[in-house]
């Protein structure tokens, strides 16, 4: 539906109102940039609710569409709308960024005392919200992509400004390295992207797919254009332009083998920093898969879902695997990531409704459970001034919340059932069974190792005697309840009653189904005893 009030605009535009007030105060107002920068994220989070609440799932599948022109010459709209999909990693990143910022509540202290630490932190993480929240709300394609790669700038400079410093400026060197890392790998799928998008503009142009005959990048344009047959290039054509958005998207996600950026990221920044990468940026590059790969280029999609869920079958094994080997407890939780995102990409590609339902659910349970598993750790780390898992021991003698909320936070992580990972895993891997069922096996037997690495973790750090150095660990403070506590409860409440997501997700991904022409297979039973021995008779079976 398209409306008066432009709310879609409103959502991304507060988190950059708030960065540019901070960014605007004095040197000194350290505590006011603060609350600022949380004031505006609470309202960009209650604006998001608001739509949720105002969301129709059985109307029509884009809403609160904004339709203007950008740069007409080419194509290009100002078009943004969102679906049930779209609309919970609305939700999630909305939700997410205010308790970030509670939890990094004084991360700029990790930098050292510069006049404008603390604006710049807090202005960085609102602006990587914002472009986002315009990623996921965009309904044109070089819109999309402008964001898509403009997110990389503030968090290359989260990752690369903020994090622990030691005194030989040996961690600062390694916060460095792995920003430019994360940058380089990132802009290199980008520029592969930008190919591809390019070349689509090109085969629209040909076909005369926009409004005078020419191009364009309306991505609604271009899916019913490639649904009912307009889209006349050559399959080969669209094969390479599928593998141009699937290459950036895979780098984004991470899907292995392209993985390799994502653990010394998320331990070079800090906890909140990290969780704002690996629970809210890296959802881009899955949404991007189901929503751009599979709706621009359905055929292209089925000729290399083989490929694509084997590379997720190998990740989903191998992040667990190395999972299990660490000794830093939060590179171990950034390689359980890598194994999470390939379930994930694991039922986008089974193309059913379960599988695609489970994946979308599941981008949303990841971000809840990661969130609160490496933020807990990083509690600890802060306090105890080691990533080691060795120097840890006996911390639920001295801290028993804190061991507490770690433990449930590690049990959702293993999708435990009545946590909310649990059912997301659980339709995934329903959903791919019905299609792939050796992947669908593989992928259930490396839950028993994800039991390995949480339970082992747990036995490790805060079982057994208390370890030297950690018979003064404060317990969780205020501050981090109020971090915390919300995390935990959505994990139980959306285990027990995952309902109000789904109902906005189904309807959803029954349309993206219908797009592509992809069906849910059909169970396969067995013939009766007593069927086949009336057969057997020349009897009409009973």
């Amino acid at each position: 539906m398209v409306t008066d009030f432009p709310w879609m605009s409103a959502l991304w535009l507060l988190p950059v109102l708030g960065a540019a007030i901070v960014l605007l105060l004095p040197a000194a107002q350290r505590t006011v940039a603060r609350w600022v920068a949380l004031g505006s994220s609470v309202l960009t989070f209650t604006l998001a609710v608001v739509l949720a609440v105002r969301f129709d799932p059985g109307g029509a599948q884009y809403q609160f569409v904004e339709d203007h022109e950008w740069i007409p010459a080419f194509g290009a709209g100002y078009t943004v709308g969102v679906d049930g999909i779209a609309l919970v990693l609305v939700l999630l990143t909305t939700a997410l960024v205010p308790l970030l910022l509670v939890a990094g509540w004084h991360d700029d202290r990790e930098v050292g005392s510069g006049r404008r630490v603390t604006h710049t932190y807090v202005a960085l993480t609102l602006l990587v919200e914002a472009m986002v929240l315009v990623s996921f709300v965009s309904l044109d394609i070089l819109l999309f992509y402008v964001f898509f790669e403009a997110m990389l700038i503030p968090m290359y400079f989260l990752i690369g400004g903020f994090g622990p410093r030691s005194a030989d400026g040996l961690l600062r060197k390694q916060r460095s390295r792995a920003a430019v890392k994360f940058l380089l790998y990132n802009l290199f799928g980008g520029l592969i992207m930008l190919a591809a998008v390019i070349g689509l503009y090109v085969v629209t142009a040909r076909d005369g797919l926009g409004s005078d005959g020419s191009g364009t990048f309306d991505f609604r344009a271009v899916v019913e254009a490639a649904n009912s047959g307009q889209l006349g290039a050559a399959p080969a054509v669209l094969n390479a332009l599928f593998l141009g958005f699937m290459f950036a998207f895979a780098v984004k996600a991470p899907l292995w083998p392209l993985h390799t950026w994502l653990p010394d990221a998320a331990v070079s920044a800090t906890p909140a920093s990290a969780v704002l990468m690996m629970a809210v940026v890296d959802k881009v590059g899955t949404f991007g898969m189901l929503r751009y790969c599979l709706q621009l280029f359905p055929d292209a999609a089925g000729t290399y879902a083989p490929l694509i869920i084997t590379l997720a079958v190998i990740g989903i094994v191998y992040g667990a695997v190395l999972a299990i080997g660490q000794t830093d407890v939060m590179r171990l939780i950034a390689y359980t990531s890598i194994s999470h995102f390939g379930f994930i990409i694991l039922g986008i590609f089974a193309m059913t409704s379960q599988g695609q339902s489970g994946a979308t659910l599941y981008m949303v349970n990841h971000g809840i459970s990661t969130a609160a598993l490496f933020l807990i750790a990083g509690f600890l780390v802060s306090r105890r001034g080691t990533r080691l898992i060795a120097d840890f021991g006996g911390v639920q003698k001295v801290a028993p919340v804190l061991a507490g909320t770690f433990l449930v936070a590690g049990l959702a992580t293993l999708s435990l059932p009545g946590l909310a990972p649990f059912i997301s895993e659980f339709l995934v891997l329903v959903g791919t069974f019905g299609r792939y069922q050796a992947a669908a096996v593989i992928a259930a037997a490396a839950l028993v190792l994800a039991s390995l690495y949480v339970l082992w973790l747990y036995q490790r750090m805060m079982t057994g005697p208390v370890r030297e150095g950690n018979e003064r660990l404060r317990d969780l403070v205020p501050r981090e309840l109020v971090v915390v506590v919300p995390l935990l409860a959505a994990l139980v409440f959306f285990g027990v009653y995952p309902k109000p997501v789904l109902n906005l997700i189904n309807p959803a991904v029954t349309q993206t189904l219908t797009t592509i022409g992809r069906d849910d297979p059909t169970p396969s039973t067995p013939p009766q005893p007593e069927a086949v021995g009336a057969e057997h008779h020349g009897e009409a079976p009973r």
